[in-house]
């Protein structure tokens, strides 16, 4: 099974959704929303339309983010 990665990002004005199958050299695809709402709709499709078992890691990012600013 191939690994498969979703992210969901704004700048606070738009929302973008990063979707990548297969890795670091995984093909990539990008969608830009002007809202969250309908940004949320197209992960929580992609998530469904993809097998395997999907992991949060929101709270990891963030953490390694504040620990790189107070380094």
């Amino acid at each position: 099974m191939a690994r498969r990665d979703i992210w969901l990002v704004t700048d606070g004005q738009r929302w973008r959704v990063r979707g990548r199958l297969g890795g670091d050299e995984g093909q990539e695809v990008s969608y830009d929303f002007p809202d969250e709402a309908s940004a949320r709709l197209i992960v929580d499709r992609m998530m469904k339309t993809s097998a395997g078992t999907w992991r949060d890691l929101t709270e990891a990012v963030r953490q390694e983010a504040n620990r790189r600013r107070t380094h």
